[in-house]
Formats: structure tokens, sequence, C-alpha cells
């Protein structure tokens, strides 16, 4: 099902404030008076809406003729999307009231007659906007969810269209824009180039998935629009810059902290580093009461924890002088000093929440420097840290496994001569060292000797075409050589690995499918609360991350929807088809008798479980019980507070409604070991220290 535009605005309506809609700060911190994120708009005139939907009617019409005409376009499913996009970005604001004040109206019509007339294009075989120079809107049909999502280009005149040498690209990521709808990116995108323009160089602007910071779907979507801009333009992979500004600074700090290795430089502007010290600052917030799976899960995506990472990524940094934001580069660079780094930092002098014009000068001159060198692919060195097998990779080093998740592996890694590495590690049980092809920096015809930890291995010799892999796992505490790059993971043996690590949200990271029952539930509770919860995590979906939750009925899903797609399953044993096939295979128990979680029993009818696990019917994806992403409504107020809100799984009670902070009163939650069992009780009470 989707939902109705009258659930939407009644949704959106039941958390309007009584007074203005207020800039995130401490007036954001009132649970019980939480203002709708996205706002409700104006309302559309009569007559405008009619002309809209004839429009919208016309428009959906020219999409079919063109899909029709060019069926066997091989090219069809990458600019599809381009033209969708003007659909969906009208459709979508005149059906949830998203036209933020009335001259936006308008732009409906500006973006229907664009849509009009790329349609008419591809009808004819033609793509003529995929030759543009300037401003470019372009999108692509996500893996996710299946929604067009847009993104921006601006393209330098001397870009030539018909061949050369790739070109620079830099990523410049938007701030924090509570209105930003699909139609006002849109008219973004064909109208303002923006600060940014470095000489030469293709600008590309990510939606982002709306308003998260580039998180969750939003960080996938950052990658999605590379992938499709490069079917069309010559990027140099080697030359790829990571910036953005506020909420955009944000997310250039943990894109740059986490992918290091992906950018040739990183040139992050205010907004947020981390969740505990900006939230103090910045919404004077007390997180010491917050429970102690949230301080855990801040390890996703606090950029501080990554910090050594940088050592990879030549990074400039910007600040106002007078800007609170400030706060994210002194404590990034507070935390780069402690492992020996000094931070580049450019501070716009008595300036606030912008960019300096003297500053942005240089910091151009210095990326301009960077540029020129281009991405060292192979470095000699290699340090790596890392809380979360999502982020697993740095240059030629991949990390297998962890001892736990959560708590900071390392890897420092350096080649010494022409047969030799040495490596150290901290808290690593599975690591794999990886050269490409052309990339290996050792002898052909000598042995490679791998130092791990004090202990040699002697390793076969690179292969003729310059490559080189060995891969190493712990077995009863000592290193010894693999058989395979994934070893903890082979076969069906369970293992956190790299996309099946958990928690809850790692779920909506990739391909996922709402599986709703068609039976009866174990009793009238339940039904009642999984109805609520279902509709509710259809409808933040779509307001949050702009796409339809993709849906089946228990009773129809195939095993292509199995292979495919994380399952979210949404019921019990009883009313969901699926959850019954897999019942005895999960780690909870569920009858009408209670619920058993970890060891302890649970009143039937009074609560009920969420949970992500490997799925039985297919171990290489997830399985979830009942949970879409687990921030709510008041955590949109600020972006810092957009993290994961449990953990691998939790025990609801209906005790306490869902309300805007939790789905209901969580009585227990935790995290699976590392082979997705139980944590013993001892251990799990030291994993919820601080």
């Amino acid at each position: 099902m989707k939902p109705s535009a009258s659930i939407f605005l009644a949704l959106a309506l039941a958390t309007v404030t009584a007074g203005p809609a207020f800039a995130d700060g401490p007036k954001d911190n009132i649970p019980t008076n939480v203002r709708p994120i996205p706002p409700v708009g104006v309302e559309v005139p009569q007559a405008d809406r009619e002309a809209i939907e004839k429009g919208l009617q016309e428009l959906k019409a020219a999409i079919e003729d063109a899909k029709k005409a060019q069926a066997k376009n091989p090219q069809l499913a990458d600019l599809l999307p381009d033209v969708e996009v003007f659909y969906k970005a009208v459709d979508w604001a005149l059906r949830y009231q998203l036209f933020s004040k009335p001259p936006e109206i308008k732009l409906a019509f500006e973006q229907l007659a664009e849509g009009k007339s790329r349609a008419e294009a591809l009808k004819k075989g033609d793509a003529p906007w995929t030759r543009q120079k300037g401003l470019v809107v372009r999108a692509y049909r996500s893996k996710i969810d299946g929604s067009v999502q847009p993104y921006g280009l601006v393209i330098p005149d001397s870009y030539d269209t018909s061949g050369g040498a790739p070109v620079r690209l830099d990523f410049w990521i938007h701030g924090r824009g509570e209105t930003l709808s699909e139609l006002s990116f849109v008219d973004q995108r064909m109208k303002q180039k923006g600060q940014i323009l470095p000489k030469d160089a293709i600008v590309l602007h990510p939606y982002g998935r709306y308003c998260c910071a580039n998180k969750f779907a939003g960080e996938v979507d950052l990658f999605e629009a590379l992938e499709h801009a490069k079917k069309f333009y010559r990027i140099d992979e080697d030359r790829i810059v990571m910036r953005g500004f506020s909420m955009g600074g944000a997310a250039a700090w943990q894109f740059a902290a986490h992918f290091a290795d992906q950018w040739c430089a990183a040139n992050p502007g205010a907004g947020f580093a981390e969740t505990a010290e900006f939230l103090k600052v910045f919404q004077t917030e007390d997180v010491n009461t917050v429970p102690w799976w949230h301080k855990k899960l801040w390890g996703w995506y606090d950029a501080t924890d990554y910090a050594l990472n940088l050592m990879q990524c030549p990074t400039v940094a910007y600040s106002g002088e007078i800007d609170k934001q400030k706060q994210a580069a002194d404590i990034m660079d507070r935390f780069l000093k402690a492992e020996g780094l000094d931070l580049t930092h450019i501070i716009g002098p008595q300036t606030a929440h912008k960019i300096h014009p003297d500053s942005l000068i240089e910091i151009e001159r210095r990326l301009a420097d960077i540029v020129a060198l281009g991405r060292n692919r192979t470095p000699a060195e290699v340090h790596f840290a890392t809380k979360t097998l999502r982020y697993n990779q740095m240059n030629w080093v991949t990390v297998d496994g962890l001892e736990e998740h959560w708590e900071k592996g390392r890897v420092d890694a350096v080649v010494k001569g022409d047969a030799s590495v040495e490596v150290k590690t901290s808290k690593i049980t599975a690591l794999t060292l990886n050269f490409d092809a052309g990339h290996s920096p050792f002898h052909l015809q000598k042995k490679v000797t791998i130092t791990l930890d004090g202990t040699p291995f002697t390793t076969g010799t690179p292969k003729l075409d310059r490559s080189y892999t060995a891969s190493f796992q712990k077995k009863d505490g000592k290193w010894q050589i693999a058989e395979t790059t994934v070893a903890p993971a082979a076969g069906n043996v369970l293992a956190k690995r790299h996309g099946l690590s958990g928690p809850v949200d790692d779920a909506f990271m990739d391909a996922f499918l709402f599986v709703t029952p068609t039976g009866p539930a174990l009793n009238p509770a339940v039904e009642k609360w999984v109805g609520s919860e279902l509709n509710h995590a259809v409808v933040e979906w779509q307001k949050q991350f702009r796409g339809d939750a993709p849906q089946k009925k228990d009773t129809e899903v195939k095993d292509e929807d199995i292979a495919r797609n994380n399952l979210i399953l949404w019921g019990d044993p009883s009313s969901n088809a699926v959850f019954k096939k897999i019942a005895d295979k999960l780690p909870i128990k569920w009858t009408a008798e209670g619920l058993e979680v970890n060891g302890k029993k649970h009143a039937a009818g009074e609560n009920a479980p969420v949970l992500v696990y490997p799925n039985p019917l297919n171990p290489a994806r997830y399985v979830v019980i009942n949970s879409s992403f687990t921030y709510r409504e008041y955590d949109y107020l600020n972006n810092a507070r957009q993290v994961p809100k449990l953990p691998d799984w939790a025990v609801v009670n209906f005790s306490e409604a869902p309300n805007v902070v939790t789905p209901g009163k969580i009585t227990d939650a935790g995290f699976f070991n590392e082979a997705w069992q139980w944590k013993p009780a001892q251990e799990a009470a030291a994993a919820a220290k601080p």
C-alpha cells in the first residue's frame, strides 16, 4: 500500500507547534512539541491545481510513449530517470503539499515543460541534455527502493563532449534545507551555479535524500549519483574532491573520514563532526541520559572516531571565525593531534556562518595544488581505523573481521621493501592485503614476507599482472594465513561482515522489501502495534528518504525477492507467512504464550521484538523484524541526532505508546556478537559501559 496524502498531512500536522517554526536549536529539545519536517506547504489554488494535474497527465503519457519508442535502447534505463524526475518533483509537491511559498507554484509549470521537452527528445532517440554545458539536472533509479533521485551538475564550458582527457570532479554537498523538496532542489540546479566553481572542473550536487546530512540512504545516494554520472561524463577518478558546508560540511567530514582513499582531497566547512559535543554546544542538550547503545552507535557517523584515516586524504577545513559551527573543525583538530596530525584550517576573519571570499581564494589555491598531483592509489603506508565493517577498506587494506563491533579496530601497514610488509593491528581478527593489477610494489620473483603483529608469514610472489593478495585470520588468538579473502564469513558460517554487520539501520543501505502480514496476529495488541508501526514506516520513509518503500504481501514473496532484498518482516509468526517459515531459525522464540529474547521471557500481548539478523532463507541478506530506520520525528530537528536509535535487537513494551522518540518502551536491547549469537550476561553488561 502507498500512503494517501491525507495520512501524510495528518502525521505532519499532528506535530505542528503552536508557535513559529524555529531553526534547529534549544527550542527543538522538547519531544512533546515537535514541528513537522518537511513542513506543510501552502495551499494550491484550484485553477493552478487543475492545470498542474493536466500537465502531469500529459507528461506521464509522453514518458510512456518514450519508453515504448525506445524499448530497445540500451541506455533507456539510465536516461528515463532524467525525464521521470520532473514528473516526481511536481507530482510529490502537489500530492503532499510541499510548495513552501506561493511563488513556487510556477516552478511546477516550468518543470513540466522541461519534462515534456526531454520526453519528446527521448522518444526520437535523442538526449540533448547529456551534451549540455552549464547547469544540468540528472537523475538515477536507486537500487535501495527503486525511487528516482535527482542530482545536479555544473559542466564547465571547457568540457569537450566529443572526447578528450578525463576531468576533475568536485562534490558539493548542500546545507540543511527543511523545504528542499525535489521541486525546489531541481529548480536550484536549473538556475544556480553556486559559489564553488573550480576552473575546468565538473561540480556534482547530490540531493542526498533530502535533509539527512547524507547519512544512510543519503550516503548511498552520493555513490549512486557518481556512478550514474560516470556513464555519461569523463571523470578523472584520481581527481575527485569531497566538499560541503554547514550540513554539507558534516557530510564532507564523514565521507572524507570513512572513504579517505576515494578522494584526492577534502574540503569540509562548518557542520558537525560528531554527536555528543556538538549537541551540547549547539542544542545545549544533555546527552548523558541517552541509552548506552545510542552512545555505542554514535560510532557510525562520528568522524572523530575515524580521524586517523585522513592520513590518506589531504584535507583543507574551513570555518568562519565567529561561527558556532567552527566547533566541528576544532574537535577534529583535537582528535587529529592525538594521532600526531596537524589539520589545515582556513578561518574566515570575523565571519559567521558563511564562506569568506578571501578564504575561498586560498582554499581553491591549495586544492588546485593537491589536485595537480592526484590521488595516490597505492601509498607505501596505510593507517586505518574503523568501528564497523560497513567501512572496512582503505587502499590496499581490507578488514574482514573485528573483535567486537563499535570498539575501534586499527591497522597500520607499511611496505618495507620490494618483498616485505609490516602490519600492526588492534582489535582485528581477519584482514586482507590486496594490490590491484598494475599496483603491486613487490618484485615479481620474490616471495613476499608479511610480518603481522610481530609474526612473519612467507606468502607467494605477485602475479605477472602486478597484482598481489594475501589474507589472514586469527585462530585461538594467533594469526594464520587464510584460504579465502573473507574467511570468517566463508560458506554458511554466520559472521558479521561488510554488508551484514547490523544494526537495524544497516539493512536500509541496500535493496529492501517490506513484507506485510495477511494472517491473524498472536493477539490484538501485537496486531495494533504492528499496523501502527508499519504505517509510520511507510510514511516516514517517503517523507525523509523520498521514496516509496517497496512492499509485498507475505503470500506473494518469491524466490527472486529473497535473493535480491533485505526482507523487512512485519507482524509475528502467526500473521506473517515468511516469518512463520523462518521462526525456528531465528534466535528469538515468539508464541501466543510469550516472547523469549536473550534468555529472558516477556509477557504475550504486551511486547514485540525488533531484530536484524542474517536471513535464514538467504544468509547473504538481512531479515529485519518490525522496524524501518530507527530514528524518529524528534531526531529530524537536528541532523546530529540522525543516528541509529536501536542496536541489533530490542524488546518493545506496549505500556508506552509509539511516539516521536521511540516505537514504545524499550525494556531490553543489545548487540549480537561477531558470530550473530547472544552475548552472555557478563559480556553484555561490559558492552553497556561507556
